[in-house]
């Protein structure tokens, strides 16, 4: 049996359910537009302590972006950006998760790209916490954030006479996880 403490989620580890989870980004276009895009192949985890402690970990393969446009994906699986061949792995270990109320979390954690590490902040907002049609325990995240390319070795950055880059530094993260309780 489990308990729910203090985080919102009973305690256990929940396993990412992949068919119901979306590994998402954004990022503008010559200034001028949004091209969205995700990763197809993923897993990772959130464990619950009993003492209330909260850890999230999880890795992407990095050949598996895919933006629904076939030549800009082997351009993000090329050296100038996700050199796959390289760095085929995207990790993140949360370091500390705060919960600031009854639906919003703050997580921090290291974020590895492109064979860089570096220390991000995402913003997490719980869904809820049910049961399937199967009597699995369920929970659901929407996670967003957001990281610069060139922090993470991404230098591909080539401009427009108007002073636009082709592809801006800046990325949004949006990630919809649900999760299903594995300990149960």
């Amino acid at each position: 049996m489990s308990t729910v403490i203090e985080t919102g989620i009973p305690t256990g580890t929940w396993g990412i359910d992949k068919a119901h989870t979306k590994v998402g980004f954004a990022v503008k276009h010559m200034g001028v537009s949004t091209v969205r895009g995700e990763f197809r192949e993923f897993d990772g985890a959130l464990e619950v302590a009993e003492d209330g402690t909260l850890r999230a970990h999880g890795t992407v393969k990095a050949a598996s972006v895919h933006t629904n446009q076939d030549q800009r994906d082997e351009h993000l699986r090329s050296a100038d950006f996700f050199d796959v061949e390289n760095y085929p792995e995207l990790t993140f270990e949360s370091t500390s998760i705060e919960r600031i109320d009854d639906e919003n979390y703050k997580i921090v954690g290291d974020l590895t790209i492109h064979g860089v590490t570096n220390r991000i902040e995402l913003d997490a907002e719980l869904g809820g916490v049910d049961y399937g049609m199967e009597g699995e325990h369920r929970t659901g995240l929407e996670v967003t954030g957001q990281l610069s390319r060139k922090d993470y070795g991404m230098k591909f950055s080539a401009a427009l006479g108007s002073g636009n880059a082709v592809v801006a530094d800046k990325v949004k993260l949006a990630l919809d996880v649900e999760a299903v309780r594995q300990d149960a």
